[in-house]
C-alpha cells in the first residue's frame, strides 16, 4: 500500500508502508544492504498478548515497542552482507529493521513540524537531499554524511543559535535509526519522506542542511 505523506512539493516522496510481515521486513533489510550498502541488524518485534501488540522485550511500558535493539551487542551484529541478513531474519522473521548510524551515514533528527518547514525551504534553495524518514513519534531524520555530530555545535552557533536552545540532534556512532517498514507498536510505521533512490545515493554534508534545519527549529520553538 502506498501512502503519501502530506508536505510541500515533490521533495516528499511516498514510501511503502506494508503490513509487518516477515517476508516484507526481510526484503527491506536485504534491499538496504544490497542497494545502499547500509549495515542492518534485527531489533525487537511485536507479539500479540491478550489481543494487544506488545514488544518482544517483555516490558509492558516499552517506549519503542518492536523498534529497538534486542541485544546489547547489536553493533557487532550489524552487517552489510545480504547473505548474513537473510540468515538473521530467518531466525526471527518479524524482527524490526534497524540501521546503525555513524558508519555510512549519520541522521539529523528534528520534530516533524520543523522538518516539513525545513523541507520547503530546502526545495526553494534547490538543495540535494539524502533519504529522510518520519517516525511514528513525530521525528524526522535527515540522512547525511558521517561526522555530523562533531560539526553541529559550531554550525548552529555560527547561525546565531545556542545548540541547547534548538530541538536538533545528531544520531551518530553508537546510535541507530529504525527503517521502513518497522512499526512502533500500534502507533504506526516508519515512513520514507524522501525514499532512497539512485539520485540521492551520494549524501549531503550536514553543513548543507543545518542552516535550513536550524532556522525551522528556531521558528518552531
Amino acid at each position: 500500500m502506498e501512502e503519501t505523506i502530506p508536505g510541500p512539493g515533490a521533495a516528499q516522496i511516498a514510501g511503502q508502508i506494508p503490513q509487518q510481515r516477515g517476508t516484507v521486513l526481510l526484503e527491506a533489510a536485504v534491499r538496504y544492504a544490497e542497494e545502499r550498502h547500509w549495515d542492518v541488524f534485527p531489533g525487537t518485534w511485536l507479539e500479540a498478548v491478550d489481543g494487544v501488540q506488545r514488544c518482544s522485550c517483555g516490558d509492558v511500558a516499552c517506549a519503542l515497542p518492536g523498534a529497538h535493539p534486542a541485544r546489547a551487542d547489536w553493533a557487532t551484529q550489524a552487517t552489510g552482507s545480504a547473505t548474513a541478513v537473510r540468515r538473521l531474519w530467518q531466525k526471527q522473521p518479524a524482527a524490526s529493521v534497524l540501521l546503525p548510524t555513524g558508519r555510512t551515514f549519520d541522521a539529523v533528527s528534528v520534530p516533524e513540524t520543523s522538518g516539513f518547514l525545513a523541507l520547503a525551504r530546502m526545495e526553494r534553495l534547490e538543495l540535494t537531499l539524502g533519504p529522510v524518514t518520519l517516525t511514528p513519534d513525530r521525528r524526522m531524520q535527515f540522512f547525511v554524511l558521517p561526522g555530523a555530530g562533531a560539526k553541529l555545535p559550531d554550525l548552529v552557533r555560527r547561525l546565531g543559535w545556542s545548540p541547547a536552545s534548538l530541538d536538533l540532534a545528531v544520531l551518530g556512532e553508537g546510535a541507530y535509526v529504525a527503517a521502513p517498514p518497522t512499526r512502533y507498536g500500534s502507533r504506526g510505521a516508519v515512513q520514507w519522506v524522501c525514499r532512497p533512490t539512485p539520485a540521492n545515493r551520494w549524501l549531503p554534508d550536514a553543513e548543507e542542511l543545518v542552516p535550513s534545519l536550524a532556522y525551522a527549529c528556531g521558528r518552531d520553538r
